[in-house]
């Protein structure tokens, strides 16, 4: 069996990028215990790095980069906004340690979707948050083995993701 649409796909990998010095750095593994799962075609995922796997079978290895633009794009200027410090209240006051340089915050923008944001200066009245992917900007190295292909199952596929193992328990 082979890597190709509607398949429930589990990786193993690691992935890097290049660090301020410009060496490879390690950000994510997913091994044996947890690996990555997914439905091909469904996942969500860059489409580039759905591509550099389509074909592959039960054992195949896999090495490839993923230029910014076939990642998460580029950094949006767009995307870094200052937001007023009282929106970060909890019962009238912004709780310790919130609003430290790189913290992530979960947040819901007007049409109810929710964004990570990463706080990047806070100020006497602001605080400036970065709504770009974390992995905006940055080529990706990936490096890895496919374990296991199946078919998805129709439930599957009707809720766009993987049940049981590695998958959606509902």
């Amino acid at each position: 069996m082979k890597i190709e649409k509607n398949k429930v796909v589990s990786l193993t990998y690691e992935l890097r990028i290049m660090d301020e010095q410009g060496e490879p750095s390690l950000i994510e593994t997913a091994d044996k215990e947890q690996p990555m799962v997914f439905i091909y075609g469904l996942s969500g995922l860059p489409e580039q790095f759905e591509e550099k796997l389509d074909g592959l079978s039960v054992g195949d290895s896999f090495d490839f980069k993923l230029d910014a633009e076939e990642g998460y794009g580029g950094q949006d200027e767009n995307a870094v906004v200052d937001l007023p410090k009282n929106a970060f209240e909890v019962e009238g006051a912004v709780p310790e340690d919130m609003l430290e340089i790189g913290n992530y915050i979960p947040m819901t923008d007007s049409e109810g979707n929710q964004l990570q944001g990463r706080v990047v200066e806070v100020t006497a009245d602001t605080v400036k948050m970065d709504f770009n992917h974390p992995l905006a900007g940055k080529e990706l190295y990936f490096k890895g083995k496919v374990e296991s292909i199946r078919e998805a199952t129709p439930d599957e596929l009707s809720h766009g993701h993987v049940h049981g193992e590695g998958g959606v328990h509902h």
